[in-house]
């Protein structure tokens, strides 16, 4: 009875926390693999898009919290990273395909390699220095052979540089929103996403004016973008961010560039080439490995 009773505790401790986590993790990185599609539509522009989509993920997060909200300099700070995460990953999703887009944006973890054990003093495993290098590999082969220019893709050098940017800013936001997770102080995770999204919104407001007349299911659009692709998503990843370090919840997050070229091929028709396929075979191959190794070290 007494053994019963000690594996039911340990079964609601800390790694059963740490395995809910990791599901919460690829379900925000699921979620936010959706985003190319949408981001894709012809019916706005790319700060059009930028400023509805962050406005109503600030509206929707604001009432997930019940209006309550914190105010702090590293939770403004973190949100400003964001804030710059979502404008230029926007217009990096608008200039070229959306898989070089959230494939740049990706390589975040490699920053993290720095910023986690330094800011955060995470501690480094080899495994993590491992499977971030298997990682970078795929995302290196999605990245060759790009396509060029096209409908949906009108710049690509553009739109990769404001992808490369996207990248530095995310893992800024990454660490920032770890940072202020270990505080202890509910809600601080979600207040700097709120924070985030009114920056993009308001900031870009004033140049995406006049809105077009566009059809209700463009709205639509927009309105999933900020209530299900960031605001539900976000929920998702800040409540693992609760139990993982920011480097592993990276790593989680890069099931989001294999599924994002996926969604927009489906419902864009944009070809994403064969080396994304190639790349994002490869990091389903890695993750499954680690997710695999983590088991078995729980075990």
């Amino acid at each position: 009875m007494r053994q019963t009773t000690e594996r039911l505790r340990l079964s609601q401790g800390p790694l059963a926390g740490q395995t809910r986590a990791r599901a919460l993790a690829v379900a925000a990185a699921v979620l936010f693999s959706t985003g190319g599609a949408a981001i894709k539509t012809e019916a706005f522009g790319a700060l059009q898009v930028s400023s509805v989509r962050s406005g109503v993920a600030a509206i929707a997060l604001l009432l997930f919290l019940g209006g309550k909200r914190h105010l702090t300099g590293p939770i403004v700070a973190t949100g400003a990273a964001y804030a710059a995460t979502l404008t230029t990953f926007v217009a990096a999703t608008k200039l070229t395909t959306a898989a070089s887009a959230i494939v740049l944006q990706s390589t975040a973890p490699l920053y993290l390699l720095v910023i986690g054990p330094w800011l955060l003093k995470e501690q480094l495993h080899r495994r993590d220095v491992g499977h971030a290098v298997a990682m970078t590999a795929g995302l290196l082969v999605c990245f060759l052979g790009q396509p060029g220019a096209s409908a949906t893709a009108p710049d690509p050098a553009m739109g990769n540089l404001l992808g490369l940017a996207s990248s530095l800013a995310w893992a800024a936001t990454l660490t920032g929103l770890r940072s202020v997770t270990k505080t202890g102080q509910r809600g601080a995770a979600l207040s700097a996403v709120i924070v985030g999204n009114t920056f993009a919104s308001l900031a870009v407001l004033p140049f995406a004016l006049p809105f077009p007349a566009a059809p209700a299911l463009a709205w639509a659009g927009l309105l999933y973008l900020g209530v299900i692709q960031i605001g539900l998503a976000y929920v998702c990843l800040t409540r693992a961010l609760d139990h993982l370090p920011a480097l592993e919840v990276s790593l989680l997050l890069l099931m989001e560039p294999v599924l994002n070229p996926v969604w927009t091929w489906l419902i864009r028709g944009e070809q994403p080439g064969g080396w994304v396929i190639v790349g994002g075979a490869f990091i389903l191959a890695a993750s499954a490995r680690r997710a695999m190794t983590r088991a078995s070290e729980l075990h």
